[in-house]
């Protein structure tokens, strides 16, 4: 069973900015691909971000294309998600998660829940004044 632990949420003001970082548990992310989703309150989990295993498939929901910025450092087998002027619709619990599979085609187009099978906790960011 894979594992993937978030950190770095919290409270930030409008305009402010967060990074989040997704670290493995007991396994590698260097032949993975990690994505991000995140869940609004009363809203479905949609898909923000997604980093191919190779980091040459990059991908982003509109709604955060330009504020936010995915990235990979396997050495420190580490994926992070920058998020620049955050808005209050950001508000939501942000999860990584990755799948069994290492097609990094899985980031192509748009991100489905359903696609991925290992999922962090999930770490709370809330944009508020």
């Amino acid at each position: 069973q894979l594992q993937l632990v978030e950190s770095g949420g919290g409270l930030v003001q409008p305009g402010g900015s967060l990074t989040l970082s997704c670290v493995p548990s007991g396994f590698t992310l260097e032949e993975y691909n990690i994505a991000w989703f995140r869940q609004a309150p009363g809203k479905e989990r949609e898909g923000v971000s997604c980093i191919g295993n190779r980091g040459i498939i990059i991908n982003y929901v509109d709604s955060v294309k330009g504020r936010f910025t995915i990235s990979r450092d396997n050495d420190k087998n580490t994926v992070y998600l920058q998020m620049n002027s955050r808005r209050p619709d950001d508000t939501a619990v942000d999860y990584c998660a990755t799948s069994w599979t290492h097609n990094p085609k899985i980031c192509v187009g748009e991100l489905r829940e359903g696609g991925f099978d290992y999922w962090g906790q999930g770490t709370q960011v809330t944009v508020s004044s």
